[in-house]
């Protein structure tokens, strides 16, 4: 009797300890299969979107006035699918010419000639600001600036990065958050605000990827700078 009770009580001691190993094993396992999901569902909608791009990285083919010239622009998604910049239906940045990073990417252009100038990408949230800010302090009058977001482009911005971005016609730099997608096309010089820029907030309750919101892209045509 004593040992049949020494093994009741061993079992009773065993239980306690194997049903919170079993509830923590079964949190984690469902965790996984939701970002393993989250994965699989941004690639798979990447996949789709290079089947629909079979003609080339620049799926939109725009044809602007002779005094304007064309682009398109697509922010990231998540951390999984890089940006893309397009000029005159060519691509200019992207995964493709291995030119795109995480935080913010920028495309300058002679706003005269419609010439690529420069491409850079600066991290935000692993990164340091000072680069950004002397990238942005160097930018010529009569230049155009494309900006496109991936993952994460505003935790290290300060308020001088801010408003270097805002004096090129920015509307939404200094609301920019956390994860938020953000694509904008403005310019040095610029007079007043741009109408090129679209910002989605990262939100849980509404975003696509859970812990980012869904890909933004914008097109058009912008006027050539007259001498």
């Amino acid at each position: 009797m004593p040992r049949r009770q020494k093994y009741k009580k061993w079992g009773s001691q065993c239980l306690l300890i194997l049903i919170p190993l079993l509830i923590v094993i079964t949190l984690m396992l469902q965790r996984y299969n939701n970002s393993l999901n989250e994965f699989l569902n941004i690639f798979r909608e990447s996949s789709d979107m290079q089947m629909k791009q079979s003609d080339g990285p620049c799926k939109v083919k725009l044809s602007c006035p002779e005094d304007q010239f064309s682009f398109f622009i697509q922010s990231g998604a998540a951390n999984v699918v890089p940006p893309k910049v397009c000029l005159q239906n060519e691509l200019v940045l992207g995964s493709a010419l291995n030119n795109a990073g995480f935080g913010i990417n920028i495309v300058l252009i002679n706003g005269k000639t419609a010439e690529v100038t420069k491409t850079n990408h600066f991290d935000m949230y692993s990164g340091e600001v000072k680069p950004l800010i002397e990238f942005l302090q160097s930018i010529e009058d009569g230049s155009v600036v494309l900006m496109v977001s991936y993952d994460e482009p505003s935790s290290k911005l300060t308020e001088e990065a801010r408003k270097l971005i805002s004096e090129l016609g920015s509307s939404v730099v200094h609301s920019l958050s956390f994860r938020d997608n953000w694509v904008f096309v403005g310019g040095k010089g610029a007079v007043m605000k741009s109408n090129f820029e679209k910002h989605i907030k990262n939100d849980h309750n509404n975003n696509k990827y859970e812990n980012w919101p869904e890909l933004i892209d914008l097109q058009g045509c912008i006027p050539k700078y007259l001498e």
